[in-house]
């Protein structure tokens, strides 16, 4: 089991399903080949944008299973699917996904206080989990929007980093202030920030974050493979692709994840567009038309690198 996540791009994973339904495990394949040939550097499974709201705990590990084999020892895969509301049921979920071979779990930062509740009340309900689940299991944070969004103070962060048992933070604040201060609080640990918002992306790699772990990674994870890399050689490129990129992402807010899985079958790698948390019928003609034009000005705009 890795401890160490290379720094880079871990897209959101996206579930596909069949017109019935089901998980289709053969375009799931496909998906993990297809990042990992785009050169990310890990995978994050039983996401949001895996609709694991909306998934069984049962879909939810073999999910979990199925992506871990898949990526073979390629890429490390990080797994959430960390959805109940209690704690006793949080750990039996937490410690189902650790059997999967996950690199590290990933707990909702919402799941351990209600959005009223303090941060004090937030941290014993994290201290009693830690209790609960297995002790040799690498964790991470994802500061998930949904049912609502908590976004983890930097002294938080820095006691949970102190702890040694974290990894990984998925952040959601698209706040480059609030980014700092975490990352001041975690330097010289082992945890490791990944921003989920594209706009902010350039400035959180020269405060020393340490990547992407975004919804557009869906889309052309490429591109924000490229902006790491191009930043951390110092090739003179990584504002050229941020300004692109962040243009090309206001996509996002368009009919997600139908539009994501709407581009993934445009290029052979879905059978459907089937999803569980929105009508496939809301991507009209004109959402699709916008995947198209993405499309071909993601190619003129990769064409000029």
């Amino acid at each position: 089991m890795q401890h160490t996540f290379p720094n880079g791009v871990y897209p959101v994973m996206l579930t596909p399903f069949t017109e019935d339904n089901k998980v289709d495990y053969e375009a799931l394949g496909k998906l993990v080949d297809w990042y990992i040939e785009k050169g990310v550097a890990g995978l994050f499974a039983d996401c949001q944008s895996s609709e694991m709201f909306f998934l069984s705990l049962e879909e939810r590990v073999e999910i979990g299973r199925f992506v871990k084999e898949r990526a073979a020892g390629r890429v490390p895969v990080v797994t959430s699917g960390h959805i109940s509301d209690s704690l006793e049921d949080q750990a039996k979920e937490l410690t189902a996904i650790a059997k999967t071979g996950a690199d590290a779990v990933i707990l909702l930062t919402n799941r351990l206080a209600k959005e009223e509740e303090s941060d004090e009340v937030w941290l014993e309900n994290l201290k009693k989990l830690l209790e609960m689940i297995p002790k040799d299991v690498p964790l991470g944070f994802y500061e998930c929007p949904y049912p609502y969004k908590r976004i983890i103070s930097p002294e938080l962060l820095k006691w949970c980093a102190d702890s040694g048992r974290f990894y990984f933070i998925k952040d959601t604040s698209c706040d480059i202030e609030n980014m700092k201060a975490k990352l001041d609080a975690i330097k010289g640990t082992n945890l490791k920030l990944f921003n989920a918002n594209t706009s902010t992306l350039l400035e959180s790699l020269e405060l020393g974050g340490s990547g992407y772990s975004g919804v557009m990674a869906n889309f052309h994870p490429e591109l924000y493979v490229k902006l790491c890399e191009s930043f951390w050689q110092g090739d003179g490129q990584s504002r050229k692709i941020a300004d692109f990129l962040t243009v090309a992402s206001l996509i996002e807010r368009q009919v997600y994840p139908v539009n994501a899985k709407y581009y993934q079958k445009s290029i052979g790698n879905f059978n459907s567009i089937m999803t569980r948390t929105r009508d496939p019928k809301e991507l009209n003609a004109t959402g699709i038309l916008e995947i198209q034009q993405l499309v071909r000005f993601t190619e003129a705009f990769e064409a000029t690198l």
